[in-house]
């Protein structure tokens, strides 16, 4: 008879069919898989920084509604007056409050197939049914299937990245919308990479009373720092609040963040400097014969190429690691996605696929 202490005894079956999120060790590695900003603060604002850890009361629990904080996230952002701003430990600890809030019994959470993979995962930990809809085959939204899916799951929540992990693309606004317009309950739009795309949606949160909003700092330079937003309604915002745990959002988060967000041009001009990058890599990945590249309006681009996952081991190999998706998703054949650098590791990276590539013809 097993022991009632046993692990396999006492944790929910869903969970032990799961695989841990997978982050592979980068060090000595050209590191382009994390859709990080690869460049480094300017030396000023690294020096202030510096002297706010100095004087930081750290003996001290945090502010826990960081109010001076979300003053500044509001300004910063251009959040309306009316929303409400709810922060998390990354957007991941948002997605967990969100699906957390909604789980009731039978309840469903929805998204589009290839996703971020933490929709699916996080429905997981909260109990929630997932349901995923595949997009096109050129990664667009379908929007028949969609609202087909709603009308049947009627799933309490949706979510929605704008532009989308891992494929890159930027859906229809008013498809967008008119999935909002049809729900029969919360819509959450996940703007990551809302820098590298120059479209939001913002400015409709007043006009849609389900439609909640997510932000974070990590894919514009901050990534070390885990600061997600939330912007809604006070109605939603307010029941999410209790499930939030206090002090989530660290002391040291909180002061550096304030201080380099009253930088944005120095976020800006380096999310400038990726999306000319990004163009200069999407042309030499399209210019080889045996890949595929997919238009993007992220910090990556998706390609897909024969013997993906044997490309990928050539690359970690000789020390360039990105990211494998071949075999995550029927869509996904064969796809790799590369995280666009600086222009010597973005070179680099190019160089040794197109090394590879000689040798395998």
């Amino acid at each position: 008879m097993p022991n009632s202490y046993d692990p396999d005894q006492l944790i929910r079956p869903e969970i032990l069919a799961l695989s841990a999120y997978h982050v592979p060790p980068a060090t000595g590695m050209v590191k382009l898989d994390a859709m990080e900003n690869p460049y480094p603060l300017p030396v000023e604002l690294r020096t202030e920084i510096a002297q706010l850890s100095v004087d930081a009361p750290v003996n001290r629990y945090p502010d826990a509604s960081a109010a001076s904080l979300k003053n500044t996230l509001r300004n910063a952002l251009d959040i309306p007056d009316e929303m409400d701003i709810l922060l998390g430990n990354g957007s991941d600890e948002i997605i967990q409050i969100i699906a957390m809030a909604a789980a009731k019994p039978g309840a469903k959470l929805m998204s589009v197939e290839p996703a971020f993979v933490m929709f699916r995962m996080i429905a997981t930990f909260a109990n929630l049914q997932y349901v995923g809809v595949p997009l096109k085959d050129d990664f667009s939204l379908d929007l028949d299937a969609m609202l087909s899916a709603i009308e049947q799951h009627k799933p309490a929540v949706i979510f929605l990245a704008y532009p989308n992990n891992p494929t890159g693309n930027l859906f229809d606004a008013q498809a967008v919308l008119k999935i909002v317009q049809a729900s029969p309950g919360v819509v959450v739009v996940d703007e990551a990479y809302h820098a590298f795309a120059d479209a939001s949606l913002m400015d409709q949160l007043t006009q849609y009373p389900n439609l909640l909003l997510m932000r974070t700092l990590s894919k514009l330079g901050l990534a070390g720092l885990r600061l997600g937003l939330l912007a809604g309604r006070s109605d939603w915002v307010s029941q999410l609040e209790k499930i939030r745990l206090p002090y989530n959002v660290g002391i040291m988060t909180q002061l550096i963040a304030e201080a380099v967000l009253q930088h944005t041009d120095v976020l800006l001009a380096q999310a400038d400097v990726i999306k000319t990058e990004r163009a200069k890599l999407y042309r030499l990945l399209a210019g080889l014969d045996s890949v595929t590249a997919f238009p993007s309006d992220a910090n990556f681009i998706l390609f897909r190429i024969d013997r993906a996952s044997e490309v990928f081991a050539a690359l970690k190999q000789r020390g360039i690691l990105i990211k494998n998706l071949d075999g995550t998703h029927p869509l996904l054949a064969n796809c790799l996605r590369v995280t666009v650098g600086t222009p010597e590791e973005n070179h680099q990276f190019y160089e040794t696929l197109h090394t590879i590539l000689s040798e395998t013809v």
